[in-house]
């Protein structure tokens, strides 16, 4: 334990000092007035004017309708598959229902598949289609986090900056350079990287198999950079073509940290007020930790009902023993549940264990993490997720003392709560409102491998992870059906937009406000005093809203296997 331990904080406290690294970098890339060669070819062809202002209305609607865009030619092409060339396998198109599940998964930055990457797309699509996307969902969401930043730290001012600009320097100064180093070494480390289809070998017993093989490196790269998730292959990265080795492993797990955690040093810098983003960093890590504690505590501790037969978990094996089903021996109960813990707080949704094969106690996790959505988060709308909830903390905190809530010197006034309680409640009444519709349709029971409260926690953990814009599965459930494909694709939707859009409007609001000084009853918001109350007030609003629905089903699991039923 104490190995595992060390492995964890070696882990976090990478994690640390690549925040200010690359949170300085972020920062000078949203406020630099000069632009590249590339860059002014890139406004040329799309007829930009790389100077204008956009107000928060013409910033996400630019936003909206460029995706909409970009998703439109992904369902495009994935109808179009087996008529595009290259492919030597000559797999089939998808579905309408499952192209429109893929693209909306791709472009909100969820990834979640209800297919086998490596039978259904080939590498074309794999290209053209799920790499592309990953990199303009991601790169839209930390534009969005540059836009929402330049609001807070604005004064008198009518514009958030210029989406366009903001897209094509995360896309060219940051995600692409990144990624091209990480999959420089991923190929090094033994991940494949070609344009072939299969590579067909000889076994020990002299037997052919065909391996499945394409542009495996870059996909990872952005994949887990881009805190994107899903896989080339249907194991995602439980498969050695994706994870083969202890490093690649450690790399997915700092990638998915990677920019959700250095775009609070960005924060702080970007405010002018340093110490603020190390509150924010500091409420991620706090939550983080306290998570991780507990699936590592429940996988470690195992099923108590294998030990009347017999079975120490906690001391056999390799690896320390503890629940090893569906997990890979490579990488333990310690490597899977920090793997489990980061993929769900980043909301990345890749995988290197199964999820449903946790216990019903370290499978909450995930499950509250995602609900949460407040725990590092995606690439970008992580850190406006959080500030969602500190403004929240700020109101709160105001009409306790009956004073008008301050937040970063300005004003937080009716029109701005309006926008925020919007993104509030949107995430929860998405994953809660289509998890009552799935458990209402008789076709659900069809669809699943569990019963009882398993069976919903599958159920739930799929609305939870596709709103969450994770990507992630609890395995167990066929999702590839018209029912869900179409309902899990327009969770995807609503999650992401429903609470990005609101936020910008909240940026605009804002931006243009007057700056009021503090006064001797200010609350400072960069005190470990309000990074508690921070995460008490995530915890508090998550727990009154998803404890019903949890109840249901890990923690009434959880119940039933001490005394001794099993699902």
């Amino acid at each position: 334990m104490a190995i595992d331990i060390a492995q964890f904080a070696m882990v976090l406290a990478l994690a640390v000092l690549l925040t200010v690294l690359l949170g300085k970098w972020i920062a000078r890339l949203f406020t630099r007035p000069s632009h590249s060669l590339l860059e002014r070819g890139t406004y040329q062809v799309l007829g930009i004017d790389p100077a204008e202002g956009m107000s928060w209305k013409r910033y996400g609607l630019a936003l909206l309708l460029s995706n909409a865009a970009m998703m439109l030619l992904g369902y495009a092409l994935l109808r179009l598959q087996q008529y595009l060339p290259g492919d030597a396998l000559a797999r089939a198109s998808q579905t309408p229902d499952l192209a429109f599940n893929t693209a909306a998964s791709f472009i909100t930055n969820t990834n979640w598949q209800a297919y086998s990457g490596e039978s259904s797309l080939s590498n074309l699509s794999q290209m053209a289609v799920i790499t592309f996307l990953m990199s303009v969902s991601a790169a839209t969401g930390v534009a969005a986090a540059g836009g929402f930043l330049r609001g807070l730290a604005g004064r008198n001012r009518q514009d958030i900056g210029n989406f366009w600009v903001d897209f094509t320097r995360v896309l060219y100064r940051l995600l692409l350079p990144l990624c091209f180093l990480l999959a420089l070494v991923y190929v090094w480390q033994g991940i494949p990287q070609t344009l072939d289809a299969q590579a067909v070998v000889s076994t020990l017993e002299g037997a052919r198999q065909q391996l499945i093989v394409g542009p495996v490196a870059s996909l990872e790269a952005i994949k887990h950079i881009g805190t994107n998730g899903g896989g080339f292959f249907g194991m995602n990265a439980a498969h050695p073509f994706e994870n083969p080795t202890p490093l690649t492993n450690t790399l997915h797990i700092l990638g998915m940290l990677l920019i959700p955690a250095a775009l609070t040093y960005a924060c702080g810098s970007l405010l002018g007020r340093r110490a603020q983003g190390w509150a924010f960093l500091a409420a991620f890590l706090l939550m983080f930790v306290g998570f991780l504690s507990l699936v590592y505590g429940a996988e470690q501790g195992g099923n108590p009902l294998l030990t009347p037969l017999g079975v120490d978990q906690a001391h056999s094996g390799a690896q320390g023993g503890g629940n090893l089903e569906g997990k890979e021996m490579r990488f333990g109960v310690a490597g899977s549940s920090l793997f489990a813990s980061v993929t769900t707080a980043a909301t990345t949704g890749s995988v290197n264990s199964m999820h449903a094969s946790y216990t019903p106690l370290g499978g909450l996790v995930p499950l509250a993490q995602m609900m949460l959505n407040n725990v590092f988060g995606g690439d970008g709308v992580g850190l406006i997720n959080l500030l969602t909830y500190a403004i929240l903390t700020v109101f709160l905190v105001g009409m306790m003392i009956g004073r008008t809530p301050e937040f970063l010197g300005k004003k937080i006034e009716a029109r701005e709560m309006k926008y925020v309680m919007l993104a509030v409640l949107a995430h929860p009444l998405c994953i809660l409102g289509f998890t009552a519709i799935a458990s209402l349709m008789p076709g659900t029971l069809d669809s699943l491998a569990n019963g009882g409260p398993h069976g919903f926690s599958e159920v739930l953990y799929a609305y939870t992870s596709g709103t969450a814009n994770n990507g992630s599965a609890f395995a167990g459930l066929n999702a590839n059906t018209p029912f869900f494909n179409t309902t899990i694709g327009l969770a995807m939707l609503f999650g992401r937009y429903l609470t990005l859009l609101p936020m910008l409007a909240v940026a605009g609001c804002l931006a243009a406000k007057k700056t009021v000084p503090p006064s001797a009853g200010t609350l400072s918001t960069a005190t470990p005093l309000f990074t508690v109350l921070l995460v008490f007030v995530v915890l508090v609003v998550g727990g009154l809203t998803f404890l019903p629905a949890l109840a249901l089903g890990p923690i009434v699991e959880h119940t039933l296997m001490l005394s001794g039923q099993t699902f």
